[in-house]
């Protein structure tokens, strides 16, 4: 397994694909020419807008930010992960999709966001996801550079079994694009995806919105890659567009899940809440 460079993308999306894409190819280009191989972008890098009837979303073979990304891919020979976009779905839903593309331009494997940020901040600010979007309804694996990539979006970081789930099945590096709001970025943007990094002796690399948007809202930034150990090991430390980068050693991951073999330690258990049912559980996702 050789080692590689991975970059993460913090944008600022509006709610113009068409603006958008041109954001995504002057920070993808800066991200190849940095030695990255893998680039990864954050939630709805094609748009972020809050009234969703208000918006022009299409097919995913004619939306301008999948064209964009596959032609980058190709001429700059890198792996384009789209951390995730609107896509409209031939039944006419909408799906919060992750695609990524092979340095041929390929699509590699797509996933659809399986948790729907429905939640009430104490802000008063809240937020109806599934009102929207179609969740999806399975997890992706898929090999990169020596590596095996496990695909989640943003509120997907606080379901710690789809990660198990996608470790066991044999991912060291871990996704986590995301458009996490200011309040729950500064509270537990940083603690979670290190605790992901540890728990599942993987590398994470986190792409993150970042900034007041268009359509009012305000996202956390701070871009993040953490390494199997959970030292964060690459980070934007604002909330402005940016690219970082941090080398990935698969090698890492095996170490570190040698060190600490709790994904082979895990036991099935059951769980006693004092009812006359008794539920068996499992340490670790089958």
């Amino acid at each position: 397994m050789g080692i590689f460079k991975a970059a993460a993308i913090q944008m600022r999306s509006g709610e113009r694909p068409e603006r958008n894409a041109i954001e995504l190819e002057r920070l993808v280009r800066e991200a190849a020419g940095q030695g990255a191989s893998y680039i990864q972008t954050p939630e709805m890098t094609g748009a972020l807008v809050r009234d969703k009837k208000a918006a022009s979303f299409t097919s995913e073979d004619k939306d301008i930010i999948v064209a964009t990304a596959r032609r980058l891919a190709r001429e700059l020979g890198v792996h384009l992960h789209i951390g995730s976009t609107a896509i409209l779905r031939a039944d006419g839903k909408l799906a919060n999709r992750a695609l990524l593309f092979g340095p041929d331009g390929a699509t590699l494997a797509t996933y659809d966001k399986i948790h729907m940020f429905d939640v009430d901040l104490d802000n008063g600010e809240s937020w109806r996801e599934s009102a929207t979007y179609e969740p999806g309804t399975e997890a992706v694996v898929t090999a990169l550079e020596g590596a095996k990539l496990g695909f989640a979006v943003c509120y997907d970081l606080r379901f710690p079994q789809l990660f198990r789930a996608e470790a066991l099945a044999g991912a060291d590096l871990l996704s986590v694009p995301a458009a996490f709001t200011r309040q729950t970025g500064e509270a537990h943007w940083h603690v979670l995806l290190r605790a992901r990094a540890i728990e599942n002796g993987a590398y994470v690399v986190a792409a993150a919105q970042g900034g007041l948007h268009e359509d009012g809202r305000e996202t956390y930034g701070h871009s993040l890659i953490v390494d199997p150990w959970g030292r964060v090991i690459a980070e934007a430390a604002h909330n402005e567009p940016a690219v970082i980068v941090a080398e990935i050693d698969p090698a890492q991951s095996l170490a570190a899940r040698k060190k600490i073999p709790n994904l082979r330690n895990a036991r099935d258990f059951a769980v006693n809440a004092g009812s006359s049912e008794t539920s068996r559980l499992r340490g670790a996702a089958s």
